[in-house]
């Protein structure tokens, strides 16, 4: 339960929160379980409080302090988070569907199993983010820097991640069924048994990623750079590859039936084993 002294000051405003934070630094306030439904807290110092379990929502922390927060479990749904500071936060099974995160930092923030669908973390900083079991169906993270972040089993279903960097991101058994990737930075990334079917990477970089016997059946690949990527026994049944760079790609074992190559560059691609009927040509 929250310690009455720390919710009690915090609802008195911001400037006698400050004060009182700036006089007892050294104390993480307690406001766990404490119910802020819709409350104003907008630039709120909350470094290192205990907000697990808290009701926060749709609660205004627009450019708030949470950084090292506890919010396990909290309720943010439809929260305003706008230019947050999330970093190395705790937000284990927290729900934030629907949240405003655009632009926050959270990086090195622990985010597993969190509910995150629908909510918008365009330009969001998850650099080294932990998301495993994460469920981002639908959310928007175009521009977004997931560099190093771990999203393995995380569901980004119909995600918007245009123009975002996935560069040597662990994507090992996600579900990307539909995701908007154009453009999309994914150099090293682990994609292993992952489902990228019917999911659009025009123009993306997938340079030395790791598809090795994932779904990619119907996959928009038009002009993307797949340049030295591991796509050993991947599903790419259907895919248009149209003009993609492929050189020095391992498709051993693929399922290329029906993919289009027209203009795919395929120079010292490894094809042993692929099974190609019906393929377009290639140059």
């Amino acid at each position: 339960m929250a310690n009455i002294e720390h919710l009690m000051l915090l609802k008195k405003g911001e400037v006698r929160w400050i004060e009182w934070r700036t006089l007892n630094s050294q104390i993480e306030p307690d406001l766990s379980e404490a119910n802020l439904r819709e409350a104003n807290l907008r630039g709120a110092n909350l470094r290192g409080a205990n907000l697990r379990r808290a009701d926060l929502c749709k609660i205004q922390l627009i450019a708030a302090n949470l950084s090292n927060a506890n919010l396990s479990k909290a309720n943010l749904y439809q929260a305003e988070l706008i230019d947050a500071n999330l970093t190395e936060a705790e937000l284990i099974d927290a729900n934030l569907i629907e949240a405003d995160l655009r632009g926050a930092d959270l990086s090195h923030a622990n985010l597993i199993g969190t509910e995150l669908c629908g909510a918008n973390l365009r330009g969001a900083d998850l650099t080294q983010a932990n998301l495993i079991g994460t469920n981002l169906r639908k959310a928007n993270l175009r521009g977004a820097d997931l560099g190093a972040a771990k999203l393995t089993r995380t569901n980004l279903s119909e995600a918007n991640l245009m123009e975002a960097n996935l560069s040597h991101t662990q994507l090992r058994n996600a579900n990307l069924h539909e995701a908007e990737l154009m453009g999309a930075y994914l150099y090293n990334a682990d994609l292993h048994n992952a489902n990228l079917s019917e999911a659009h990477l025009s123009g993306a970089c997938v340079f030395g990623a790791n598809l090795s016997e994932a779904d990619l059946e119907k996959a928009d690949f038009r002009g993307a750079n797949l340049s030295k990527a591991n796509l050993a026994g991947a599903n790419l049944t259907g895919a248009n590859l149209r003009g993609a760079n492929l050189h020095k790609a391992d498709f051993r074992g693929a399922n290329l039936t029906g993919a289009d190559l027209t203009g795919a560059k395929l120079s010292k691609a490894n094809l042993q084993e692929t099974t190609m009927p019906d393929a377009k040509s290639y140059s």
